[in-house]
């Protein structure tokens, strides 16, 4: 087991300001974390993964995602299958320019498997689902859903047309659309339709990155047999998953043991793994547990069927016996988020470029490795950037706190001296007679009064009620997860040569 020490983690941010961007580590350092990825994954023959050198297994799957090239290095990202902002899009080109600068290849994974979420198209004033599939907030899979009907697109492209036509500029949203339409008739799931429409869109603004679901790559023998090697081993890696856990936990201070995800439940009789169990018959999903047995764990089906994990048996025997059980039973193990990103950082990708929240997530993920698979953890990237909508820079913003303070101070002022002169009269008389209070009630009386009268009192309640409709529409406007097709093209490629000139040096 390596003893290399923890690695240093910055507290990462969001920039605040639109067009910023964060790139950690530094551009120079990035490439050259990669470079040295590189050159350990492919020479970690003591890494035992199902009993198989871990080269041989990135051999095998990078060939499986259509890198044949063992020597050149593939950077990668990934996110769900969902309408994403140009703060998670920016990593897309990223892997694009950093490919570029050391003749590597560039990958994005679009994460099919992952419960449905940010899939509605939004701009100023208006707010559509991208798909009419009525089972949008019920599906367990984002994969389940069909793609939208023609109708529904038409629809959506009428009206951002019409919207955005008032706003004087046109969108890469209406290409997006136009390939939303033309897919609609096309794919099999609205997954397949969103990858491949924002492929093409990238494609159209310069960006060379491929783009693979993930959900075929868990048919892939490599994958299996990294699959089995955990659940093979399911004490000591739900051990070493939850003391990793624990660490980070302590590090920053978190007090529940909900944060950043469960751990693993351990039990004599009964381990959970980090994957869903997933029934392709009805749709449904579970968090498998296995149970230990004398030769091995038992994963045991609502219908009966078994399958017996061993950890003795070599990768290739182990992930051709797992794949006809799945496919027998039509069932799928789908990786949780940190088994997803430890898959790829060890067998397919020589660098990972993380946004803020994966990336503290995956602090996790490099003690797993470090603790279970005796390596040190490949370094990852971060990469963010902001983009509120067009034009939003150039509109102040409405200060709605400081129009209250002001109407509280209209409101108070309204008598003028005749308040002090009354202030006075209530103080010159003996405390809880009837005179002070009536002259309390005289106060109040003649405040509500001047307050219903005054010409500038309406003036500002017609202004705070302007003031609240304008908020709602800054928080459009100023909205940073705004889906990136909604920015101009001059915006996005402005963004692109941001990167460009980052990785220049």
């Amino acid at each position: 087991m390596t003893t290399e020490p923890s690695i240093h983690y910055p507290d990462w941010k969001a920039p605040v300001d639109d067009g910023a961007v964060l790139i950690w580590p530094e551009p120079g350092q990035l490439l050259a974390d990669t470079r040295e990825n590189q050159s350990r994954l492919a020479s970690a023959e003591r890494v035992l993964i199902q009993n198989t050198p871990l080269p041989d297994l990135r051999r095998a799957m990078r060939a499986f995602v259509g890198h044949q090239d063992d020597a050149q290095p593939l950077l990668g990202t990934g996110h769900q299958t969902e309408l994403y902002h140009a703060g998670v899009w920016v990593k897309d080109v990223l892997i694009d320019q950093a490919a570029r600068k050391i003749n590597g290849q560039a990958m994005h994974f679009a994460v099919d498997t992952d419960h449905p979420k940010h899939l509605n198209i939004r701009w100023p004033g208006a707010s559509y689902a991208v798909t009419d599939d009525p089972r949008m907030a019920t599906a367990a899979w984002c994969g389940q859903l069909a793609p939208p009907t023609p109708a529904h697109v038409a629809s959506i492209d009428a009206a951002a047309r019409r919207d955005f036509a008032s706003l004087h500029f046109e969108p890469p949203l209406i290409e997006y659309l136009e390939s939303l339409r033309r897919l609609s008739l096309e794919s099999t799931n609205l997954s397949s339709m969103l990858t491949n429409a924002q492929h093409e869109l990238d494609w159209k603004l310069g960006l060379r990155h491929h783009a693979l679901t993930v959900s075929p790559a868990l048919l892939s023998g490599p994958y299996l047999a990294f699959v089995h090697h955990i659940m093979s081993r399911a004490a000591k890696f739900a051990t070493d998953y939850n003391a990793a856990l624990e660490d980070y936990r302590d590090r920053e201070r978190i007090k529940t043991r909900m944060r950043p995800m469960p751990d693993l439940f351990i039990h004599s009789q009964s381990t959970e793994t980090p994957f869903w169990l997933d029934n392709l018959n009805d749709g449904t999903r579970t968090r498998p547990s296995v149970f230990p047995i004398d030769d091995g764990w038992l994963l045991e089906l609502v219908s009966g069927e078994e399958f017996i994990f061993r950890t003795a048996v070599d990768a290739d025997a182990a992930a051709a016996s797992l794949k006809q059980f799945l496919a027998r039973t039509n069932h799928r193990l789908s990786p949780r988020a940190l088994t997803l990103t430890i898959f790829l950082r060890l067998l397919v990708v020589a660098q990972f470029v993380h946004g803020i929240g994966g990336a503290r997530y995956d602090q996790v993920s490099d003690a797993i490795i470090r603790s279970h698979f005796g390596i040190a953890p490949p370094k990852f990237s971060v990469t963010t950037a902001t983009l509120f909508f067009p034009g939003a820079v150039d509109q102040p913003r409405v200060c709605l706190p400081c129009i209250k303070r002001d109407g509280h101070r209209l409101q108070h002022a309204v008598l003028g001296e005749r308040k002090r002169e009354l202030v006075a009269q209530i103080a010159s008389l003996p405390r809880k007679s009837q005179a002070r209070e009536a002259a309390f009630i005289e106060l109040h009386r003649a405040r509500r009064s001047a307050i219903e009268q005054s010409e500038e009192i309406k003036r500002w309640e017609q202004s705070l009620r302007d003031a609240e409709l304008q908020l709602q529409r800054e928080e459009v406007i100023f909205d940073r997860e705004l889906f990136y097709a909604v920015q101009s093209r001059e915006r996005l490629g402005m963004m692109i040569d941001n990167y460009r000139d980052a990785f220049s040096g």
